[in-house]
């Protein structure tokens, strides 16, 4: 604990930078900022304004907490950049179409960092990638742009983001950090710095990519916990039994793992797999089971659809000339979050059935949703006596309070309408006395 006091003393004067300022950099970002001179960067004009002004569209973080943070300032420009000296690289890292990890974010950010790099100075990266990318993508970039030697003039460290967007209780501070760096004494300094702010404390890696392979797996093993009850709503849902009732009942044991059936969206749990079965592929193994779960958790959505569409046929609704509702865009409960949304799939596949599909969120941007997805978000109020069945895919708080009256007003008056309670936050029988036909997973 001395020896991390030391360190993190020799470089409290040091400037930082946090590049990329969404739901992982701006807390990250603020938390610094209470305590020393931190510089929030990111090429969007438009959130550094938003930002200035007190406000953060992810809700991430509040004004009080923006306003504490006394020693942040935020810019969009790169010449404020060659103030600092420590930078905590916090961007993207997506996969494309076909599910191939797309470094481009990464890479540029390393660009950035890389033209305003200086010696003695350390860059961190936080952003979610495959074991070894850090110095085998990132490094050679800074290389390159700045002229400077790895390990000899500048260094790195890698320290997994842990943050769960929306989740108020497990918190930047509240959760512990994974460490690491590029050479032991840096690997001390990098861990001093993020043990000044996380109460939880820290982990030190034995190396970068350990720390980069400890990060992708948690999110791999999620992937397939969510796979195997998928699979089994799927298996269950032909013999007639509900699923939610079997893994109530299997949850009186207690080891079992109390994981629920859905569709798996998101920027982490939905992309981080294909990051590390990418770079197993490239070291000539093919991963099955890690696979195998990502293939069942892609093809939730349009399971989700079908199933209602057959529900709906079976109720004599002409589902070419039919409108659905559905409830919920965002990629989980009560956060605007829609990044890698497969409610977006749900709409497609109905929306191929010739169903006509409004979609309500309160907390979804309609801009995002429409840049995004090409989706028109409209209210419960536009909805109601309209449609002819309803997809309820994200529990928030404003769709979980409603009850079965409130939600068959939402359909049109003549008919048994179809519910598919997604997320399965309704009393099914409830549902069925109002007039429903009821799905969930």
């Amino acid at each position: 604990m001395l020896l991390r006091r030391m360190l993190f003393s020799m470089q409290s004067n040091q400037q930082i930078a946090v590049i990329g300022l969404g739901y992982v950099g701006l807390p990250l970002a603020v938390e610094f900022g209470k305590i020393r001179s931190v510089l929030g960067f990111d090429i969007n004009a438009d959130r550094i304004a938003e930002l200035r002004s007190g406000k953060d569209s992810t809700l991430e973080v509040s004004p009080a907490s923006l306003a504490q943070s006394h020693s942040l300032r935020f810019s969009d420009s790169q010449d404020d950049l060659k103030a600092c000296s420590i930078f905590l690289v916090t961007v993207p890292t997506p996969v494309d179409q076909a599910n191939r990890p797309d470094m481009t974010p990464l890479i540029k950010a390393s660009e950035t960092v890389g033209r305003v790099l200086k010696i003695g100075d350390i860059v961190i990266f936080e952003s979610t990638v495959y074991p070894g990318a850090t110095e085998e993508v990132c490094v050679p970039v800074l290389e390159r742009v700045s002229g400077l030697k790895f390990n000899q003039d500048f260094f790195c460290g890698y320290s997994p983001e842990r943050i769960n967007p929306g989740d108020k209780v497990n918190t930047l501070t509240t959760i512990r950090k994974i460490t690491s760096g590029s050479t032991p004494e840096v690997a001390d300094q990098v861990d001093a710095l993020y043990a000044s702010i996380i109460k939880a404390g820290t982990w030190r890696a034995s190396s970068i990519k350990v720390a980069e392979a400890a990060k992708v797996i948690e999110n791999s093993q999620r992937d397939l916990n969510i796979a195997f009850v998928n699979e089994l709503s799927v298996i269950f849902e032909r013999m007639g039994i509900d699923t939610l009732e079997v893994l109530e009942a299997a949850g009186t044991k207690w080891n079992f793992l109390p994981f629920r059936p859905g569709m798996v969206g998101g920027h982490c749990i939905g992309v981080d797999p294909y990051y590390l079965t990418h770079k197993a592929e490239e070291l000539g193994y093919h991963p099955q089971v890690i696979l195998a779960g990502r293939r069942i958790n892609d093809n939730m959505a349009r399971y989700a659809a079908r199933s209602v569409i057959k529900r709906m046929l079976q109720n004599g609704i002409d589902v070419a000339r039919s409108t659905v509702g559905v409830m919920g865009v965002t990629f989980k409960d009560n956060c605007p979050d829609i990044r890698n949304s497969k409610v977006a799939d749900l709409v497609r596949e109905f929306q191929t059935w010739n169903v006509k599909v409004l979609v309500v969120d309160p907390w979804a941007d309609a801009q995002e949703v429409r840049h995004e997805y090409g989706i028109e978000l409209v209210t419960l109020e536009e909805c109601a006596g309209r449609l002819d069945s309803l997809v309820v895919a994200v529990a928030h708080q404003e769709f979980a309070s409603m009850n079965g009256a409130e939600l068959r007003a939402l359909c049109k008056p003549q008919g048994q309408p179809v519910i598919g309670d997604l997320k399965s936050i309704y009393d099914r029988h409830a549902l069925a006395a109002d007039g429903f036909t009821v799905f969930r997973l």
